[in-house]
């Protein structure tokens, strides 16, 4: 039985069976879904700036560097909160800050709101655009507080909803902007709009959601996720793929503008294409992930993302703005194949390691939920940075070449280096052993990922 008193639920046991199918579901259902439009909402605030280039034509003053240091700054607060909002769902219970979070993000929106002009100072623009950097948390903290209502079986279909909802919210906002944009209007309309909707955000969580007494700040879960080897090995092959998911996503349209002279309305043409097909097929390459292991579509995933941007160091010397949007979209589609496979990976590793270790059934279930947990909100932060490697190398690569050549080519290294380091690790023969000490004996069993 749950015992609702100030929204909390006293007893909450989603793998009863009985329990789920009487009242579990139905309570977990609502959840997830003001779960899912708070982080929607966060997605939308935190890539605001992406939009707002578009707008800042040179009456504002800003470089192209500017534009692009800017909205690197806000990709490095978005990645940098996710790791205090992972624990804030325990400290504060998930209902009631998923409420505070959402209010938050009045603040960005309206200090936007105030500055958006030109004669604005640009130390000024980058103050407020840091702001909007919460809206990346928001993500950190949906998961976190959505994985603890769901059972074991029915989580991986929670989260890849709670987590493509929430990507989704990128090509929303750069939907609306084209519409706003094709309609003659400013900046303004555009938070304007907004306000309202976060308003109704924060309103319906405190309507709907509910806090679980049962979830507990773990610390020890996170320091020993943090001791552990693969969480940064798998936060590097993040930084791979959502890194750069969440940079060209911030990067798309003002490439457009600089390199091939295309106008606000015609980059906000294409720039939400990219976004939301990698956002729709996240849950595909979880599923292939489920099907193949994670290991083997990560491999061939980075294949095809070192493909896709050799193709886009061709368009771009070439000048070729047709080869150049379709490689850049097939690669937003290829960063969403691969934040499925990878974030698959991450429970398959730690239940291998259980396994490792002679923990059978619960007791490794256990251990596995309680690492991979853990390291999840780790890997979720770590990997946001890459967003800032990817602004800051496109700032570079225009300095410096006055294209983005130069950063595409940095990019397919980095590629490179990531497809070695996944064969490397989980696919290589002998396998690595569970402490990442070396091959495993050859009278034991050896231990392999190629299956996560």
């Amino acid at each position: 039985m749950t015992a609702p008193s100030g929204r909390w639920i006293e007893q909450w046991d989603p793998e009863d069976e009985t329990f789920w199918n009487r009242t579990g579901e139905r309570i977990a259902r609502r959840n997830l879904l003001f779960s899912v439009l708070s982080e929607h909402i966060g997605f939308s605030i935190w890539t605001m700036w992406s939009v707002l280039v578009l707008f800042m034509g040179p009456e504002y003053g800003l470089t192209p560097a500017d534009k692009f240091l800017l909205t690197s700054m806000v990709t490095l607060v978005g990645a940098v909160v996710r790791i205090p909002y992972t624990f804030a769902v325990a400290v504060f219970g998930g209902r009631n800050w998923t409420v505070i979070s959402a209010a938050l993000l009045l603040v960005p929106t309206v200090a936007a709101f105030a500055v958006m002009e030109p004669g604005t100072s640009f130390s000024t623009f980058l103050l407020v655009g840091l702001l909007a950097g919460i809206g990346g948390g928001n993500f950190a903290s949906s998961m976190t507080n959505i994985n603890a209502f769901f059972p074991l079986r029915k989580k991986g279909w929670a989260l890849g909803l709670n987590a493509g909802g929430g990507n989704i919210g990128v090509p929303v906002i750069q939907l609306v902007a084209l519409a706003i944009i094709g309609a003659s209007g400013g900046p303004r309309v555009l938070l304007g709009l907004y306000i309202p909707l976060i308003v109704a955000a924060a309103v319906l969580a405190a309507l709907y959601m509910d806090n679980l007494a049962s979830v507990r700040n773990d610390t020890g879960a996170a320091r020993d996720a943090a001791r552990d080897a693969h969480t940064w090995i798998m936060s590097f092959l993040y930084i791979g793929t959502f890194g750069s998911f969440i940079g060209y996503s911030f990067a798309f349209g003002q490439v457009l503008q600089n390199q091939f002279d295309r106008t606000p309305l015609e980059a906000a043409y294409v720039t939400f294409v990219g976004p939301l097909l990698g956002s729709l097929i996240r849950p595909v390459g979880g599923r292939l992930a489920d099907r193949h292991g994670g290991a083997r579509i990560t491999l061939w995933n980075f294949v095809a993302m070192g493909v896709a941007t050799a193709v886009l160091i061709v368009a771009s010397m070439r000048q070729s703005l047709a080869l150049f949007t379709v490689a850049f979209v097939v690669l937003f589609v290829l960063t969403g194949l691969g934040n499925g496979s990878t974030y698959k990976m991450i429970p398959g590793i730690f239940q291998a390691k259980a396994h490792a270790l002679g923990l059978r059934d619960e007791a490794a279930d256990a251990y596995g939920r309680r690492l991979s947990g853990a390291a999840m909100g780790l890997i979720g932060a770590v990997g946001a940075l890459g967003g800032v490697g990817i602004n800051l190398a496109f700032r570079q690569s225009f300095l410096s070449y006055g294209s983005g050549t130069g950063a595409f080519v940095a990019f397919l290294a980095c590629y490179a280096v990531c497809l070695a380091v996944t064969w490397a690790v989980y696919l290589r023969r002998p396998a690595v052993r569970a402490d990442g000490a070396g091959p495993a004996p050859a009278e034991k069993p050896q231990l392999s990922y190629a299956d996560v």
